[in-house]
């Protein structure tokens, strides 16, 4: 027995299927079992009562298969399998809805040391979170009030990542795009001087963008918990303004995408006229083949426009860079959530100093 725990204190070890209930997992800390990381897997009720009702099981091997993603492909294993038993949707929305009951207890157990990741994605992508968690070192999640800047040329995926950020660390999500529409919306003062702009596709000035963009950067949220900006600045000009009226992020992120892939990630796009719907010819294609007939897509979706827009960002990221000297460059090429593990070992970690 001394040898087995030695093994355990020298090795690692990993806990499955336990605790289920708060006591087990009061019952486990007071024995002394204290994980270093806690992994909570996630994934829609519907999926897991999809991926349950398709288990099956050979009654000569015991070998479980899956109706969707593991059927054998020999014809006599085929006939012989069968429903294990305790599988089905009833018995399955019960198992579920203790679960749920259960681990909302749980979880408080672990506070510092949790990470729910989704596992509705590819066994491989849930692989690889999950591994990049284990080895990392624990770390405050709040040393600072993060003020952090997105850079990256449209298609680099900047929207996405300051939606996980904001959710994950409670920032405020300031998109400059976004702001700009609802300001002319909200029919301001600065929403009026906007509108024509906006209505003839032109740049919006950099004083009126930097007016609405203070207006919202000095409110309440944004000084308590702190901001991700994206869309603005774009050239260093910009990030002077900006700087001089003491915007100043303390983290700054740049998303690095080759042309070819943004020109996939942009040029398949499509909206549904009737539902209003978007869809990806790759990555989300349409249902149906009617869906299919009537998509549309935006004409800044087009090759030509996207190329122009991507030169004009390339141009001036060299500058914009030697301006936020202590940027970070992060492959934004990778799966998404493969790039927010980077984006956030680069806000919770200190950044490195600079050899004289």
């Amino acid at each position: 027995m001394s040898t087995l725990y030695w093994n355990y204190r020298k090795q690692g070890w990993i806990l499955d299927g336990v605790p289920e209930t708060r006591e087990q997992a009061l019952m486990i800390q007071t024995l002394g079992v204290s994980p270093r990381h806690v992994i909570v897997l996630s994934a829609p009720d519907t999926v897991l009562i999809e991926r349950n009702l398709g288990k099956r099981i050979d009654p000569q091997t015991g070998e479980i298969y899956h109706t969707t993603f593991d059927w054998p492909p020999e014809s006599e294993i085929q006939n012989r399998l069968i429903v294990p038993a305790g599988v089905s949707e009833g018995e399955t929305a019960r198992r579920l809805l203790e679960y749920h009951r259960d681990i909302v207890r749980i979880l408080p157990s672990y506070p510092k040391i949790l990470k729910v990741i989704p596992a509705d994605q590819p066994c491989v992508d849930v692989f690889c979170q999950a591994l990049t968690y284990v080895q990392t070192m624990h770390r405050s999640n709040a040393p600072f009030t993060p003020r952090v800047l997105l850079c990256g040329p449209m298609g680099s995926g900047k929207s996405l990542q300051a939606a996980l950020l904001a959710q994950k660390y409670g920032l405020v999500n300031v998109c400059c795009g976004q702001l700009l529409k609802e300001a002319m919306a909200d029919k301001s003062k600065y929403g009026e001087m906007i509108r024509p702009f906006l209505e003839k596709e032109m740049a919006v000035p950099d004083n009126i963008i930097m007016k609405v963009l203070r207006q919202r950067l000095d409110q309440q949220d944004c000084v308590e918990r702190g901001w991700v900006l994206h869309g603005f600045p774009r050239d260093r000009d910009q990030a002077r303004l900006m700087d001089g009226l003491g915007y100043k992020p303390n983290r700054v992120f740049f998303l690095n995408v080759p042309f070819d892939s943004i020109i996939e990630r942009l040029t398949l796009r499509r909206t549904d006229p009737v539902t209003g719907e978007r869809y990806h010819l790759m990555y989300k294609p349409p249902p149906t083949v009617e869906i299919q007939a009537r998509l549309l897509q935006s004409p800044k979706d087009s090759e030509e426009q996207i190329k122009l827009r991507t030169d004009l960002f390339y141009r001036n990221s060299a500058e914009l860079e030697e301006f936020y000297g202590r940027a970070i460059t992060v492959n934004g090429d990778q799966d998404l959530y493969t790039v927010f593990e980077y984006i956030e070992s680069g806000i919770i970690n200190p950044l490195p100093r600079k050899v004289p």
